[in-house]
C-alpha cells in the first residue's frame, strides 16, 4: 500500500493538530509537516514535496489562495486541497481558479475527508456537496450559454457528494471526461 503524504496549512495549531491526529490513525496517510500560514506552506511544500496539502483559506500573512498560486506556479500537478469554513462564491471562485483540486468546509465528516484526500492524491477534483451546489447556481446565473443536459446530470451528481469516478461509472465516460 502506498502512503500518501500530507501538509497541513492552516493558522490554528488546534486544527492543525486535530486533523493531524485525525489523519495519522489511517494505515496510508501520513501528515509530513504542518504550516501556521501560507509563506511557511510554500516553503514546507518544497521541502516535503508532499502528495495532498490541506489549505486553510484565510491565515495572517500569505493566504491560501497566494501559496496555492505559489505552489502551483512551481508544480501545476500539485494537489491541494482547501479545508475552510469559508464557503462564499468569492473565495470558492478565487480557490479554484488559483488551482485548488478540490474544496471542503471544516464541516467535513473525518470519513469524507479520508476519501477526499485520497481522492485528491489520484488527482481527482473533490467538492464539498454545498460548495458544488453555489458552483451550479452561480454557473446558471452567470451562463450565457445553457448547459447541455449532460452537462447538468454530471454537475447533479456532483453537487450530491459522488467523485468523478463515481460520475462517470454512473454515466458510462470516463474520469476524464467528467
Amino acid at each position: 500500500m502506498t502512503t500518501i503524504r500530507i501538509i497541513i496549512a492552516d493558522d490554528h495549531p488546534v486544527v492543525r493538530e486535530g486533523l493531524a491526529g485525525m489523519i495519522t490513525g489511517q494505515p496510508d496517510l501520513d501528515v509530513v509537516g504542518e504550516a501556521g500560514d501560507g509563506a511557511a506552506a510554500v516553503a514546507l511544500w518544497e521541502q516535503q514535496q508532499p502528495d495532498v496539502v490541506l489549505m486553510d483559506l484565510r491565515m495572517p500573512g500569505m493566504d491560501g489562495v497566494a501559496a496555492i498560486e505559489a505552489i502551483k506556479g512551481k508544480r501545476p500537478s500539485a494537489n491541494i486541497l482547501v479545508l475552510t469554513t469559508y464557503d462564499s462564491d468569492a473565495d470558492i471562485v478565487r480557490a479554484i481558479e488559483a488551482g485548488a483540486t478540490g474544496y471542503l468546509l471544516k464541516d467535513t465528516p473525518r470519513e469524507e475527508l479520508f476519501r477526499a484526500i485520497r481522492a485528491a492524491a489520484r488527482g481527482e477534483s473533490v467538492l464539498a456537496p454545498t460548495v458544488a451546489a453555489r458552483l451550479m447556481t452561480r454557473m446558471r446565473a452567470d451562463a450565457t450559454e445553457s448547459l447541455s443536459a449532460r452537462e447538468i446530470e454530471v454537475l447533479q451528481l456532483v453537487a450530491r457528494g459522488n467523485s468523478n469516478r463515481e460520475v462517470g461509472k454512473a454515466l458510462h465516460i470516463s474520469t476524464a471526461t467528467v
